[in-house]
């Protein structure tokens, strides 16, 4: 089954919707069917029909690397200027319904021109739906802007969506701090190595958006206007924002792995002084014991009528001596 494809045309006074299939669109959008008068955003919901994908691409005359990047993982971010269009790649991260799995990934291509816009979408998924709002209802600016702001937006709603993923996350970490205040359940060390994971998928992602809204910033090519470059440089800061929030994630839960284990260590220093203070109380005791437990046949006590009674009592004084000492010097307290 062919995957469901949406083409958006606009302009300050119109807009229109068509969806139809990736074939439809392979045999329908080329060099001859777009107009100068209106901007077109093609969006492949999937990359699925690869047939027609590269059928569409052959009637762009989108270079066959190009076109192999769509279905593959690049080796690096990197901005890709031709005569006619630029292209490149990023990723979107994901945060699973299942709290229990990592971060998974998405790639986005996209293919630039003066008067479209291609987005093909690895699955599935959307995170153009208020740009589309903005589009249909005609709000802000965006349908008196040509591709480049049209880019501009969505790379804005995939690092919007970087900060949501970090939000999910921080309130994991936060249910994580206040049961490790109230447990000593052992597997929230491994509940804090799971998030740190996460974060440092979400980094592997976020760092490749970045250098590409640096190369962006940087590129000096027909295809972004010289008024719009600063988009793109707001772009890469609130890249750098989001690395910054991964870090200080990352630091609070290097700050409580130290607290776990801490709070690990004292428990522990508790339990060792216990075993000491009982230790130091019985040490004398069972010295006594062991003095009167010798097999001497000449020993003064050992005829005493009451010297059972004596040396139980002596025993009994000492190691409540000892207990009262190590009470007021505070020893015994937690």
């Amino acid at each position: 089954m062919s995957s469901e494809c949406q083409l958006y045309k606009y302009n300050k006074i119109f807009y229109s919707i068509k969806k139809d299939s990736a074939e439809f669109f392979a045999n329908n959008f080329t060099q001859n069917d777009i107009d100068t008068d209106h901007t077109a955003w093609l969006n492949f919901h999937s990359i699925s029909d690869r047939k027609y994908i590269e059928m569409l691409c052959d009637n762009l005359e989108i270079e066959k690397l190009c076109v192999e990047s769509i279905f593959i993982e690049p080796r690096r971010a990197k901005v890709e200027e031709y005569e006619n269009y630029m292209f490149f790649s990023i990723k979107s991260a994901i945060l699973s319904d299942n709290p229990d799995k990592f971060i998974t990934s998405e790639q986005i291509t996209f293919v630039l021109s003066h008067d479209y816009l291609i987005s093909f979408q690895e699955k599935p998924s959307d995170y153009f739906s208020e740009i589309r709002k903005r589009i249909e209802k005609n709000k802000g600016v965006i349908r008196k802007k040509s591709t480049d702001f049209l880019l501009f937006r969505m790379l804005e709603s995939i690092v919007d969506n970087f900060f949501n993923v970090i939000e999910e996350i921080n309130e994991q970490i936060t249910d994580i701090d206040s049961r490790l205040q109230k447990t000593e359940d052992k597997s929230i060390l491994s509940e804090i190595e799971f998030q740190k994971r996460k974060l440092i998928e979400l980094r592997k992602i976020v760092i490749p958006m970045r250098d590409i809204t640096v190369q962006l910033e940087n590129a000096e090519t027909p295809f972004i206007h010289d008024h719009n470059y600063h988009y793109f440089a707001n772009l890469k800061f609130l890249c750098e924002s989001v690395l910054e929030e991964i870090d200080a994630s990352k630091q609070i839960l290097d700050g409580m792995s130290n607290l776990y284990y801490a709070a690990q260590g004292q428990r522990m220093n508790e339990i060792m002084k216990i075993l000491t203070v009982v230790s130091a109380i019985f040490i004398p005791l069972t010295f006594i014991a062991g003095v009167y437990g010798m097999n001497f046949v000449f020993m003064p006590e050992l005829k005493y009528p009451y010297g059972y009674y004596t040396i139980v009592g002596i025993m009994f004084m000492i190691g409540l001596s000892l207990l009262l000492f190590f009470w007021k010097r505070g020893w015994l307290k937690r």
